[in-house]
């Protein structure tokens, strides 16, 4: 058995104020709240650091050791030395299960894979799919694009231009060259080019130079990275912001929020905080806790002005709770070993878009980080190890992610403090056929042993839209700022806003779109001052 992670540790180099202490203190007050250090509020945090406003970042986990089992898949994916976010119910059959969520300062980002796309032009907009219609944004993507350019340089992603057909405008190039593909998958790479399609460089957020840089990585995909390679939210966004005036409570989970008598703004927020309850004053709150606990944290906080959760008025929190239609695709050929450390590397959006032959979208391909024995022991604990270990040196490792739709019944619901699950996925049909695509692709390029699993209810990484952005408040929970239509001084920093999922990893979207609202946040914060 693992043994218990250290709860005391903190990044060296962290201001000795930066992290407080609540002491014997029942309240305590701050401008700012954020609720939340994944990449929404350690972006936000990291925007308003020279505001001059007093910012509080509350954290119900605390800071991750970096420590050698970071990078040990067993301790991971074994022994689950780093899970702790306990269980979420699903509500159609009232089962637990373990959600794919972390509660540590920088969030699910210091277990992500450093994918950090763009979305495209067209996610912005309205979409027709299989299924249904991918909803338009409240904003259009040159609104977020001065963001994106930042938050690249912010978190050094290194990319390429010019490969990708479905790429958008960009005002500036990548910060970093791409990061050059290994030789199994520039085999896999001309493959593709072969068969009429276009590979591209993915933009990632590793600062490897050198074989032994990968090698130190090379499970960085799924797991926490402990060299400081790995750009993530607490490294490169809300450490720099604690040196610069920002401050931390840990261990503190917000467990309600506190209106006014007439419900027009928040006033306080209640914390579980050392076997206590702790009150935090502020004049601003921000939720960024992810799609999921944001929108229970709302739910909970129901009250005589807001009977049916905070900022509900539209009917629509918790709802349209989208996760994408995503699987696991691993070729594998028999007599031939795949030596690559870093395989994160390589991109397909040939399929991303509707055109000739596609008449709907069908999704994005990207390279997992390569696949070890103990990551694949939990999806086949019957197979002998030896078997998975002679199929993980000789896989290529693939995810596929096809856009979910938005929908009413797919939602979020508390009881007490069980969290359900309300979830049917949508769009399968092009997620089939993206599999089925992808399956001759790879065979052509040398793999003739196909295995995929789809990912359920758990795998929810990429979750959102569960507190959309609009401009109409019956038909929204957000403005196009992400402020709340009902509530004067809430925000939502997370990818709850996402009025449609898209199909690309959500990490660079809700960080640049953090940074897009900073200012008003700021001016109205500022504004509430006596």
């Amino acid at each position: 058995m693992s043994h218990p992670v250290r709860q005391d540790y903190t990044p060296p180099g962290l201001r000795p104020d930066a992290l407080i202490s609540v002491g014997s203190a029942e309240e305590i007050s701050t401008d700012v709240l954020i609720i939340g250090s994944g990449m929404g509020g350690s972006s936000l945090a990291w925007a308003l650091k020279d505001s001059g406003l007093d910012v509080l970042v509350a954290e119900r986990g605390h800071f991750l050791p970096r420590e050698p089992q970071n990078s040990q898949p067993a301790e991971m994916y074994i022994k689950g030395r780093y899970k702790n976010a306990g269980y979420w119910y699903d509500g159609s059959t009232g089962k637990p299960f373990a959600p794919g969520v972390y509660y540590w300062v920088g969030g699910n980002t210091r277990f992500y894979g450093a994918m950090l796309p763009r979305f495209r032009r067209s996610d912005f907009t309205e979409v027709e799919h299989h299924e249904g219609v991918s909803h338009a944004w409240p904003f259009g993507y040159d609104d977020l694009e001065p963001f994106y350019t930042v938050m690249e340089q912010l978190l050094q992603v290194h990319g390429q231009t010019g490969e990708d057909p479905t790429e958008p405008p960009r005002s500036k190039p990548y910060p970093y060259p791409a990061l050059q593909h290994e030789p199994e998958i520039e085999r896999f790479a001309r493959s593709l080019r072969r068969q009429g399609l276009h590979p591209f460089h993915t933009p990632n957020a590793l600062n490897i130079s050198t074989q032994a840089d990968r090698a130190a990585v090379t499970t960085a995909d799924g797991c926490p990275d402990e060299t400081g390679m790995k750009s993530d939210a607490e490294n490169r966004l809300l450490l720099p912001a604690l040196r610069d005036g920002v401050k931390i409570l840990t261990g503190a989970e917000i467990t309600r929020l506190i209106t006014s008598p007439d419900g027009r703004k928040i006033v306080a927020a209640e914390a579980r905080h050392a076997g206590r309850t702790v009150r935090i004053n502020a004049r601003t709150f921000a939720l960024a806790g992810g799609a999921v606990n944001s929108a229970a944290l709302l739910l909970r906080s129901a009250d005589d002005a807001h009977p049916q959760g905070l900022g509900n008025s539209s009917g629509l929190l918790g709802r349209n709770y989208m996760v994408h239609n995503s699987t696991f695709f691993v070729g594998v050929n028999p007599v031939r070993t795949n030596p690559t450390q870093w395989q994160k590397t390589l991109g397909l959006n040939d399929f991303y878009e509707a055109g000739p032959g596609t008449r709907f979208p069908l999704g994005n391909l990207q390279m997992l980080g390569k696949l070890q024995a103990p990551m694949l022991k939990p999806a086949r604990p019957w197979a002998p190890t030896w078997a998975l270990k002679f199929m993980a040196a000789r896989s290529l490792d693939i995810y596929l992610t096809t856009e979910d739709l938005p929908s009413r019944d797919n939602r979020v619901r508390v009881d007490g403090d069980r969290v359900l699950i309300d979830w049917t996925p949508t769009n399968l049909a092009p997620h089939h056929e993206l599999v089925r695509r992808v399956t001759r692709a790879v065979r052509k390029a040398g793999y003739p042993l196909i295995f995929t699993q789809r990912m359920g209810i758990e795998t929810n990484s990429h979750m959102c839209g569960t507190a959309v952005a609009g401009h109409d408040p019956a038909e929204s929970v957000l403005d196009p700022l992400c402020r709340s239509h009902d509530v004067e001084n809430l925000w939502v920093t997370d990818s709850s806003f996402f009025p449609s999922s898209a199909a690309l990893n959500p990490a660079l979207t809700i960080g640049a779109n953090a940074l897009r609202i900073a200012p008003s946040l700021a001016r109205a914060t500022k504004y509430l001052m006596p």
